[in-house]
């Protein structure tokens, strides 16, 4: 008969493992020695050690599944139970009860991350169905439209909720973008159609002014005239492909018509020369209203200035381009006022030129830092490159922050 702390063989070959309940059955050995029966059921209790110890590691340190993790258990606790090994087997169970309390440890903080992870979902998809509905209701056509386009994105980048909560979201969030969609073409399909009707209006315009352009009745086609270009004016614009060849078929047709009068008026010469010295005066009068300090007030007075302008009548033609050019270049002075102030009042604009001014001063700092690096490693022949990049950026920076000062920022 031989033993060891955990077991023991009889002298029949029965083989015992000691137990807190007594000893049990192991096995029976008839092919050696006690010895060798008590080494070869040691080391099955050896190799269940290991598969135990491997176990625990995987609990610990992967994701493996708390279904995955508790077949295991069973499985190893299936061995342990059945005695078919020597040693510590009151041990082996007591870290399996541990195994199976990390386990459903595991097991409850997945599924409170998992709760967590849902909740954050859903008030992170909540958040963007309140932007979109906000969104929907604007008038930034080109900014709404992007920004849309960009929680469209987002929402495919969270995870789904359960269906019912998901399903909801989703249909507010869908909906607000249609409601936009919807709102945006009728508001373009609107501006088309006030452009088409612009465009009718013009092409009678123009018809009218060419069939004009052969009078010799002078006064009262000239007037008729100067009615048709308030008529142009009220009407609007057209669409950009129609505009500028209508305005040159219209000013074309009136272009004959007073040339063909000049012409017939040459020997009032001396009248036009007079009326040339009255426009230079005119002239000289609206260029003291530049630089432009009070839009209001200056385009008040540019209106008076041309309705007396416009009372004269004709100058020599060789000299109608200079003096007419100067009343020119202080209409265009006020006109890019006008457009100054509405650039500086349209929050669209200035969210363009805030971002191309945030873009250019990041290619800037970039560049310095390159540059930086390039002397730093000694590679001036690449820093010198870098810095004429830089100084091209540069300028363009500096355009870009002369135009925000436009906005007030």
């Amino acid at each position: 008969m031989s033993s060891d702390p955990w077991g023991r063989v009889d002298e029949t070959g029965t083989v015992y493992v000691r137990t807190a309940d007594g000893e049990k059955v192991v096995g029976s050995w008839q092919a050696g020695s006690p010895d060798e029966a008590l080494a070869y059921f040691e080391r099955k209790y050896e190799g269940l050690v290991v598969e135990i110890g491997l176990l625990e590691k995987r609990v610990r340190t992967t994701d493996l599944s708390s279904k995955d993790a508790m077949a295991a258990i069973d499985h190893l606790r299936e061995q342990v139970d059945a005695h078919h090994a020597v040693g510590d087997l009151d041990a082996l169970r007591a870290r399996l009860d541990k195994l199976v309390e990390l386990v459903d440890k595991r097991r409850e903080e997945r599924k409170a991350q998992r709760a967590r992870q849902s909740e954050e979902a859903r008030q992170a998809k909540e958040a963007l169905v309140a932007e979109a509905e906000e969104l929907a209701q604007s008038d930034q056509w080109r900014a709404a439209g992007e920004r849309l386009r960009a929680l469209v994105d987002t929402w495919k980048g969270l995870p789904r909720l359960d269906r019912k909560s998901d399903d909801e979201l989703w249909h507010r969030f869908s909906h607000a973008r249609s409601a936009f969609s919807k709102r945006r073409k009728q508001h373009f399909a609107q501006l088309d159609a006030q452009r088409e009707d612009a465009r009718r209006v013009k092409e009678q315009l123009v018809a009218e002014a060419e069939a004009l352009s052969g009078s010799t009745d002078w006064g009262p086609t000239a007037a008729r005239y100067r009615d048709l270009m308030a008529q142009w004016k009220a009407a609007g614009r057209a669409q950009r492909e129609h505009e500028e060849e209508l305005w040159n078929r219209f000013r074309g047709a009136q272009d004959v018509f007073f040339a063909a009068r000049s012409s017939v008026f040459a020997e009032r010469d001396a009248e036009q020369a007079e009326n040339l010295k009255l426009k230079e005066e005119l002239a000289g009068e609206a260029e003291k209203l530049l630089p432009i300090t009070d839009l209001k007030a200056a385009r008040a007075a540019f209106r008076a200035i041309n309705e007396r302008w416009e009372a004269i009548g004709h100058v020599p033609r060789d000299a109608r381009p200079k003096v007419e050019g100067r009343m020119h270049a202080v209409e265009r002075a006020i006109q890019e006022a006008e457009e100054a102030e509405w650039r500086r009042t349209n929050p669209e604009a200035r969210a363009r030129a805030e971002g191309l001014t945030g873009q250019l001063q990041a290619a800037v700092d970039k560049l310095k830092g390159q540059i930086e690096q390039a002397r730093a490693q000694g590679n001036t022949a690449k820093a010198e490159k870098l810095e004429r990049e830089l100084e091209g950026r540069q300028a363009l920076l500096d355009q870009a922050l002369k135009g925000l000062q436009e906005f007030g920022g």
